[in-house]
């Protein structure tokens, strides 16, 4: 029903061919164009709550400048979708790829889900609304895909008939809105130590819950298309004595690379690859890493600064592998900051140093490695106690 919305490069694309589409009558929707992208994320507060089905687009410091009302949209449990494609944040100035918006809104209450290729970010977009929108969830859905590397690269993508997309969401089912004057509501209220807590519980069990939701959404749209998707996916970790873990498009390069070293060096590597960051998948994590008796290390891959402290996917995959039954060795490697290209040859070294850390039995370099950049070697937390 409505567009509220800011162009950023690299999102830029997505409400400018909106704004043509709607100016040329191919869809009916409002497309409303607003002053910055705190204005849109407040114009697409104001029309879900009017009972409207509302989406946007931002990148990196749009989405940094529209956080404020991101947490007041989940507050409000109010089923936006927002594509993030995802780019550094400054400073210094950046417009490439890498995954510092993502994790800045990781815990502001949105569901967030993640394309690994461009097919993904529009077959997961059309999943976001029915997932959202569901009545046991009401909660607005991130679908982020990696700046450039994703949103734009020339990649066939097999859209639905307009008929059947249509169909596939459904229509939209409007809960407490402010436009029925027949049952007057608030929206935005403000509460204190009486019932703040649990008005924060209860957003937190929506956002647990949404994981059936997914799950079931996922399977509806496999029925549908026969594209098959799951919160989190697994490569090759029926043997593997090492694993990859990352997000967006470097797991197509993860798993690209694992194929290549077990075919010319017999090294046995696996891919984990969350395709929900949150609500978080624990449990699937977990059960990913059990999935082989011989799994002796894991790297995260984290692809942004992590501002003096280990990567946001590390400390998650860190808590599930806690749980697990064999414990495997853990290290956390930056890479592909800015836009930094991330190749398979880079790959299959973090994979050769998993190996060499699995043989000693303990991991042999600092915990955190900046992988390839320019300069002295940069490794950070170490397990020693000098």
């Amino acid at each position: 029903d409505v567009v509220a919305a800011y162009p950023i490069t690299p999102s830029t694309p997505i409400v400018e061919n909106y704004g043509a589409y709607q100016a040329n009558g191919y869809v009916d929707g409002e497309f409303v164009m607003v002053e910055s992208e705190h204005g849109a994320m407040s114009g697409c507060v104001g029309a879900a709550a009017s009972g409207g089905r509302v989406a946007t687009a931002t990148s990196s410091q749009g989405f940094a400048l529209m956080t404020e009302v991101l947490y007041q949209a989940s507050g409000m449990r109010l089923p936006i979708v927002l594509t993030v494609v995802n780019r550094a944040l400054a400073s210094p100035l950046n417009v490439r790829g890498d995954h510092s918006d993502m994790y800045l809104g990781r815990d502001s209450g949105w569901i967030n889900l993640d394309a690994f290729n461009s097919q993904e970010a529009y077959d997961l977009t059309l999943c976001a609304f029915r997932v959202g929108e569901h009545l046991d969830v009401r909660l607005p859905v991130m679908v982020h895909q990696d700046g450039f590397t994703t949103s734009h690269k020339a990649q066939n993508v097999n859209p639905l008939q307009d008929e059947v997309a249509y169909k596939f969401v459904g229509d939209y089912v409007p809960v407490d809105d402010m436009l029925d004057f027949s049952r007057p509501v608030t929206h935005g209220a403000q509460t204190e130590e009486d019932w703040h807590y649990e008005h924060k519980a209860k957003q937190h069990k929506a956002l647990m819950d949404s994981r059936k939701v997914i799950d079931e959404v996922l399977e509806d749209f496999k029925e549908l298309t026969g594209r098959e998707y799951k919160r989190v996916e697994t490569y090759m970790m029926e043997d593997a004595e090492v694993a990859i873990i990352a997000l967006g498009s470097s797991v197509e390069t993860s798993i690209f690379a694992a194929k290549q070293i077990r075919e010319e060096e017999g090294l046995k590597v696996g891919v984990i690859a969350p395709r929900c960051f949150r609500p978080f998948p624990f449990d699937l994590i977990r059960d990913a890493i059990d999935m082989s008796a011989n799994l002796k290390a894991v790297v995260c891959m984290d692809r942004s600064a992590p501002g003096g402290a280990m990567g946001a996917l590390f400390n998650e995959v860190s808590a599930a592998a806690y749980t697990t039954k064999n414990r495997p060795l853990i290290t956390n490697y930056i890479y592909g900051l800015g836009g930094r290209d991330f190749g398979v040859e880079e790959a299959k070294r973090i994979m050769r140093e998993q190996k060499a850390h699995a043989d000693a039995g303990h991991i042999t370099t600092e915990i955190q490695q900046f992988s390839g950049v320019r300069g002295p070697r940069l490794g950070f937390f170490t397990t020693r106690r000098d």
